[in-house]
């Protein structure tokens, strides 16, 4: 989220927005990312046990998570435009699940939203914290289309490096403590 760590709640849902798969973007997507044939030959599909086309489980992903970029962009410009600083976002350190649990066809629009289920501070970066996020897609009829369990990382807004840490920091800059700090390590 581009909030402030302090600031970001737990259970609150994020709408992403809905995006609208068509036969032409499915071929597009599979065709160079997913060649399989139920991805790309619509009379081949027909054939298959889903019974048509279906949208590659990672084009469902690559949108949702599109959206996810794009309203983290949103929020920061809301919070400048309330005269607010935003927070900082950080990279993800992984993917904890992720299940495809109905296709995705030609015409289908997909809505999606992200949920922060819980959060903790970082053990391994000081000044950082963990969230974790659930990101859910809902097609048209109601039905889960695709569910994840995301990381990512959010900068805390006061952090101060406790006086330990400061000192071993500036101990590991001077070059004969460095190595036998780093060798200790």
């Amino acid at each position: 989220m581009t909030r402030w760590f302090e600031d970001i709640t737990i259970d609150e849902d994020f709408p992403l927005g809905s995006h609208t798969f068509s036969a032409e973007e499915i071929i597009r997507f599979a065709t160079l990312y997913d060649p399989q044939y139920f991805h790309v030959d619509p009379e081949l599909a027909k054939q298959s046990h889903f019974g048509g086309l279906i949208a590659s489980g990672w084009h469902t992903v690559s949108v949702g998570h599109r959206k996810m970029v794009d309203a983290l962009f949103a929020e920061e410009d809301r919070l400048r435009g309330l005269g607010q600083e935003p927070g900082v976002s950080g990279p993800s350190p992984g993917v904890n699940s992720m299940e495809f649990k109905a296709p995705v066809r030609p015409g289908d629009t997909v809505t999606y939203t992200l949920t922060v289920t819980g959060k903790r501070a970082s053990n391994s970066i000081p000044g950082w914290g963990l969230l974790f996020n659930r990101l859910v897609a809902i097609n048209q009829h109601g039905e889960m289309v695709y569910k994840s369990d995301l990381v990512g990382f959010s900068k805390l807004r006061d952090y101060q490096m406790p006086a330990k840490l400061r000192v071993l920091l500036a101990l590991t800059k001077v070059p004969v403590l460095g190595k036998l700090i780093s060798r200790r390590s």
